[in-house]
């Protein structure tokens, strides 16, 4: 037996009604009524819940007494339980119990005994509860809440609430096993002390911390920050990455649901793929100033050894010649080898030009002019440059850089777009210097972006990242596709004016 919360006292009129059996409004009630006598303990009445409940007729309960109904209680006990119950209407006493029902079966109750008199004779009145739905609901609960807690205490991190009340003062209603591992405190050293996490977190990362909160306070929305903490006990540094969604509470307070979980292995993964990446890049600018460098060694080369070596020998021929016999049949093979040197003239020039266009020596404008010819006059497709300014301050190599980005992008214009015509542009603004090619062709879809096969756009955007730039591809106005391509300049250009050229 265990007292209990007592039921409030019953209706005065019922407890001095002059008849011993049970009023119709008790008969009819949901909850289970009995009344017994206070000398015998025997049943007197038993209302229509209670019979259904026990499965016994009112005949077969009269004369039963609560020990019959509840055999676990002890006689001494209970008796001691009645006479405990003074002799003023609406003293009580309660207990928990099990009743047995007709079948065998059995179900807890709560049973809360007040003594009335009728016509001279002390009853007791006992109104029960059955407590079977509120038993399962807690044997449900404490199994929700096992497999709540296997789940959380398998997460990998913390699972917390956090509140930040109206005053600014802040709890950890709940914290998972998970803290000491992450944070290096127990669960009840963070709770006694909210502040202490905040002074874990290094100085240069709090202000962030505390800004993703306001944003997520204000916004309603989720609260995601990544930063650092520091555990002295340990002295380990590690990154932290917090997950968690807002609720507002009564009085302005804001309560946080998530999760902290340590990210410091993926942080240093991404650290190092970024220092792979910037290598890569280092070495990819390196490979393309040394094959620029090589490129024009080998057309100075072919220019001026095999350029000079073929103009000796045209002149030679020409004075040969000059002193062949007048005979037709060797004047026909003198002017062949002629043109054949002619030819060959042609290609090494084309050729060194092809490696590293002379125009480069006289700046990006120029060689850009010359492009924009060339490729007019080889692809048939018109193409014009516009630029404000006559000539613009460059290293070789980031003119170089620019000049092979205009070349591959006529490149595809030429193969892909079905273009009719190409403008380039080179304008300068400020500190940036922005370079843009655009045609009226078919355009790019972002499937051809993705093929495999798409060197030409890896290696413009890997040309305009190691300028410390950026390349973006664009739908242009009435179709096509532009290419710009946006660069920081040393220091401002000067001599500007104004030109169109063509």
């Amino acid at each position: 037996m265990s007292p209990d919360t007592p039921y409030p006292a019953p209706d005065t009129a019922v407890a001095s009604a002059p008849s011993p059996v049970l009023a119709p409004a008790m008969q009819a009630s949901t909850t289970e009524i009995y009344l017994f006598d206070a000398d015998t303990l025997r049943l007197v009445d038993v209302n229509q819940a209670a019979r259904r409940n026990l499965g016994h007729e009112l005949k077969t309960l009269s004369g039963m007494t609560p020990l019959d109904l509840a055999p676990q209680l002890d006689q001494g006990e209970l008796r001691a339980l009645i006479d405990s119950l003074g002799q003023e209407i609406g003293d009580q006493v309660s207990l928990r119990t099990r009743h047995r029902r007709a079948d065998g079966s059995t179900y807890p109750i709560r049973l809360c005994f007040l003594r009335i008199v009728r016509d001279g004779r002390s009853l007791i009145l006992a109104i029960g509860d059955d407590l079977s739905l509120e038993l399962a609901a807690g044997i449900a609960l404490e199994q929700y809440q096992a497999r709540f807690n296997a789940v959380v205490n398998h997460t990998p991190g913390l699972v917390y609430q956090f509140v930040l009340h109206a005053d600014g003062t802040m709890a950890y209603p709940y914290l998972s096993e998970g803290c000491t591992a992450l944070l290096g405190l127990s669960v009840s050293e963070l709770q006694q002390d909210p502040d202490r996490f905040v002074k874990l977190i290094l100085p240069e990362d709090r202000k962030g911390y505390q800004d993703a909160m306001a944003a997520s306070k204000t916004a309603l929305a989720a609260w995601n920050w990544e930063g650092r903490i520091c555990v002295e006990a340990w002295n380990d540094v590690k990154w932290i990455s917090l997950r968690a969604t807002p609720l507002p509470l009564d009085g302005g307070g804001m309560q946080w649901d998530g999760i902290m979980t340590n990210v410091t292995a993926s942080k240093l993964e991404q650290e190092e793929t970024r220092r792979s990446r910037a290598r890569l890049a280092e070495l990819t600018n390196h490979i393309q100033q040394v094959k620029e460098q090589e490129r024009a060694r080998i057309a100075r080369e072919i220019h001026d050894d095999l350029g000079g070596n073929l103009t000796a020998i045209k002149m030679a021929l020409a004075m040969l010649a000059g002193r062949l016999p007048d005979d037709p049949a060797l004047r026909d093979k003198a002017d062949y080898l002629d043109d054949l040197v002619d030819r060959t003239i042609e290609a090494v020039h084309r050729i060194s030009l092809d490696l590293r266009p002379s125009t480069l020596d006289l700046g990006l404008v120029a060689a850009l002019e010359w492009q924009a010819r060339e490729f007019e006059k080889q692809m048939g497709i018109a193409c014009v440059l516009r630029c404000a300014d006559r000539e613009i301050e460059l290293d070789p190599d980031r003119a170089a850089a620019l000049f092979r980005i205009v070349q591959e992008a006529l490149t595809n214009i030429a193969k892909h777009a079905g273009a009719t015509r190409v403008t380039v542009s080179l304008r300068r603004q400020r500190q940036h210097l922005t370079l843009g090619i655009c045609d009226n062709g078919r355009g790019i879809t972002p499937a051809d972006r993705l093929k495999p096969q798409s060197f030409g756009l890896r290696g413009m955007s890997e040309r305009a990242r190691a300028l410390g730039g950026t390349l973006s591809l664009e739908q242009a106005p009435g179709g096509g596709t532009m290419v710009v391509v946006k660069i920081r300049l040393a220091a401002p250009a000067a001599g500007r004016s104004e030109s169109t050229r063509a």
